[in-house]
């Protein structure tokens, strides 16, 4: 795995003849028979260009569909995370449309469904405590956090000592398990709103484990990834693909207080360290049920259509459509969340939209999904019949890229409008 390194803020132009040569296509259907204007499409994709060409993402996916049919399934850039030279395009190392890419945070939504569907198979239920499953995990006044709270990021236990991202922990659970255990509460349990960045995937883990009596990455391919018929979605992957999976790279501005404290206080690390760890074998080979979910933005947006064809896929039921309600049914307004520090809202594992601008573009009040470090976004809009993975290697938060990914999730709204019913 390459040593980290920070691309700073840079644009280019580059020719259309080289972009070309760093896109592939997957299989689309025509836009104007699925009622689209000629070349909005293009026009689209013309906006992922530009967001590649701020220089901020060495790589990029990007899969749409609407009304169950993929409209836009296209790779560019590089796999290696190396910056984009003219004359300098190695075909062996462009994007591929099934290159495996890491989701970070937008796997959240994913673990997610996978304590919905054992709720829904009476393995275990929401309102049940973690100390039901993890007797030990009720020390220090913990007792009372349910699962329910945790998938709310209600549990109190936002924050984990930096020891947490210690990657030879991944391969002693028992350690990790320890670390929460003797964690003790910011808050009580169902009170104050705080985003879990990590903890909570670590907690519903084994919480999933114990009351299935399977391991984790078994339990997302028997319930999830089989039935979708997924070849990469799963936590990690083994010790022999590793070098299969996408290169993340550190880009942007360089961060300054207070946001580089507000990121050490979420991540538990900066932000840096945080991706040199993400291309590490061990995070790479481990278990991480919020953070290390390896898939594509086709295989994402196969999941997401699923949910929004509540639960049936090819025929087959996959989840119950009470599942879908119970999971993306909003808990919350635009309350402040007190570790990122904005308002942000909530259902039972999903990050949901706003009637103006919000997580996933402009009026879109019903679309809920996640968001990954730090511009992965995944998420469904029933309103427009519309699903929407875009999977990034570069990790900004401030830099040129802003105003083409603002203009990007604008376009995507106006592109696919809302439909009757």
């Amino acid at each position: 795995m390459s040593a980290i390194r920070r691309l700073l803020p840079s644009s280019f132009s580059a020719a259309p003849g080289d972009l070309e040569a760093l896109t592939r296509r997957g299989e689309e259907e025509d836009p104007q028979a699925l009622g689209l204007a000629p070349g909005s499409l293009e026009q689209l994709w013309q906006g992922v260009e530009a967001l590649y060409q701020s220089g901020a993402h060495p790589a990029i996916q990007c899969c749409v569909r609407l009304g169950g049919g993929v409209v836009l399934n296209r790779s560019l850039g590089l796999v290696s995370g190396r910056p984009y030279r003219p004359g300098e395009i190695d075909p062996e190392d462009v994007m591929g449309l099934d290159t495996p890419v890491n989701l970070f945070s937008a796997s959240k939504a994913i673990t997610a469904m996978l304590v919905h569907k054992l709720d829904e198979e009476n393995v275990l239920r929401l309102d049940d405590r973690v100390a039901d499953y993890i007797p030990e995990f009720a020390r220090h006044g913990k007792g009372e956090i349910t699962v329910r709270h945790v998938l709310a990021h209600r549990a109190g236990l936002s924050k984990l000592p930096p020891e947490a991202m210690d990657l030879d922990l991944l391969a002693q659970p028992e350690r990790i398990l320890e670390v929460l255990c003797d964690a003790r509460p910011e808050s009580s349990p169902g009170g104050r709103l705080a985003y879990h960045a990590v903890s909570g995937g670590f907690i519903l883990g084994e919480v999933l484990r114990r009351a299935a009596d399977s391991p984790l990455r078994n339990l997302l391919r028997e319930k999830i990834a089989i039935p979708l018929g997924l070849r990469w979605l799963g936590y990690g992957v083994p010790a022999e693909q590793v070098d299969q999976v996408a290169i993340n790279t550190a880009t942007g501005f360089p961060l300054l207080p207070p946001l580089s404290n507000i990121l050490r206080r979420v991540l538990s690390t900066d932000l840096d360290s945080l991706v040199r760890l993400s291309n590490d074998p061990r995070f790479l080979t481990g278990v991480i049920p919020s953070a290390n979910i390896i898939s594509t933005a086709s295989e994402t947006a196969t999941f997401y259509q699923c949910l929004l064809d509540e639960g049936q896929y090819r025929g087959n039921r996959v989840f119950d459509a009470r599942t879908i309600r119970q999971a993306t049914e909003p808990q919350t307004g635009w309350e402040l969340d007190f570790t990122l520090w904005a308002p942000i809202p909530y259902s039972l594992g999903f990050m949901l939209g706003s009637r103006s601008l919000g997580l996933f573009g402009f009026d879109n009040p019903q679309a809920f999904g996640h968001l990954g470090l730090s511009n992965v976004f995944t998420w469904a809009d029933p309103e427009r019949a519309l699903v929407v993975a875009l999977l990034t290697t570069g990790k900004p938060i401030l830099g040129g890229h802003l105003v083409p990914l603002l203009g990007l999730l604008r376009d995507l709204g106006r592109v696919f409008p809302k439909t009757p019913g």
